[in-house]
């Protein structure tokens, strides 16, 4: 069987080249040579390897227009089986997300600033980069607005991203070295990033979910625990109970888009207002308190890319999470008073405790995390929370 082409520089044998496109003129028109390598591969597979700057869904999308020729004859098959030698022209097509984005002039909530970083407190509501018919409106225009150098840099120097209805602490960097140093420090997990997050169900112990991400199989707008996805890492320990949900903590030693959310419904307790992940139990009786996920970024923490100095930042949870967190209580308390307690004790102790989530064994939490570093970049959908 054929295995999965991956996607990476031009080998040696295929030749590339730039030239006018006559059809397109204000697109670049790229043509190479099939390597023989990949005899038997289709289309839109050696396409995907040759041109790794473009995802194989774009590519498929401008062979089905007619914007690829094969041997200069123009093929809308992205099937098509390749022999070895032929020679490809590609005519891209604009693509608006490559456009300049536009500086706006937008409120930041700003936490720290100097020459090399920036740290944010984002609302909900916001959206921190341009895509997915959001071009405008976003962090990064305001970014743009605030510190126009940052055009200069990739992503206007966002090294990580939160969900649209996320909450919470944000890092940026100002300049290539600083950017550069953070992506590194994520990398290595040395970057702190805690959540608070209100969950349905009583959770009675700390634990870890360790299982792998990856797009869900049916619902392609989702990510879901799969076999085949990437390695995800998520530790938790439990604040305070409620009736019927529990206020956590969760850190992150991976990376992955929309991690908490689902490895917390994973294991049977999603996020209370989550309009993906919790179903029919996404809309509560605190909906008109609480229309999002439950999710804050509460604490941040990082060496200075420039000094090398241990720095750490904290966000107070926001007026709609702290209104549900108090109902939560009074709700408890006319119950008896005793559907609502803290969890942890005065040391800040809690009970570890090792579970399983299909034939993965989930480890124990890490204890001491407030002191542990964790984090993770990923590069497509920046560990979105």
């Amino acid at each position: 069987m054929m295995g999965k082409p991956e996607k990476m520089e031009a080998p040696a044998g295929a030749t590339r080249r730039v030239t006018e496109a006559p059809d397109y003129s204000a697109n670049a028109r790229v043509a190479f040579s099939v390597p023989v390598e990949c005899a038997g591969w289709r289309l839109d597979q050696v396409l995907a390897r040759l041109l790794a700057d473009h995802s194989r869904s774009r590519l498929q999308t401008w062979v089905r227009a007619g914007r690829v020729a094969v041997a200069g004859v123009p093929t809308v098959e992205p099937r098509r089986k390749l022999w070895g030698g032929e020679l490809i022209e590609l005519a891209e097509a604009p693509d608006e997300r490559r456009a300049p984005a536009t500086p706006e002039n937008m409120p930041l909530r700003i936490v720290f600033e100097d020459d090399s970083l920036l740290v944010l407190d984002k609302p909900p509501g916001l959206v921190v980069h341009p895509g997915n018919g959001n071009w405008q409106g976003t962090l990064l225009n305001a970014l743009l607005h605030h510190a126009p150098q940052l055009d200069l840099l990739p992503r206007a120097g966002i090294v990580h991203r939160l969900d649209k209805d996320t909450s919470g602490l944000l890092v940026v960097a100002k300049t290539l070295e600083a950017q550069t140093h953070l992506v590194r420090q994520l990398q290595a997990r040395s970057v702190q990033r805690l959540y608070r997050a209100l969950v349905h169900g009583v959770l009675r112990q700390a634990g870890t979910v360790d299982a792998p991400i990856g797009r869900h199989p049916a619902v392609r707008t989702r990510m879901a625990v799969v076999s085949s996805g990437k390695p995800a890492r998520t530790a938790y320990r439990v604040l305070e109970h409620f009736l019927a949900c529990s206020l956590i903590e969760c850190a992150l030693e991976t990376g992955r888009t929309h991690q908490i959310r689902v490895h917390m419904t994973a294991i049977g307790h999603p996020l209370i207002g989550d309009p993906v992940y919790a179903g029919s139990r996404g809309r509560t009786s605190l909906h008109s308190l609480l229309p999002r996920q439950a999710l804050h970024a509460w604490r941040l923490a990082l060496s200075h890319p420039q000094h090398g100095k241990a720095m750490a930042w904290t966000s107070d949870l926001p007026d709609d999470l702290l209104a549900v967190i108090e109902r939560l209580r009074r709700q408890a308390t006319a119950a008896g008073g005793h559907g609502a307690r803290r969890a942890l004790s005065a040391g800040g102790e809690t009970e570890l405790a090792a579970c399983r989530l299909g034939s993965r064994a989930l480890a124990p939490a890490l204890a001491g995390a407030e002191e542990d570093g964790v984090g993770g970049w990923e590069d497509e959908e920046s560990g979105d929370q």
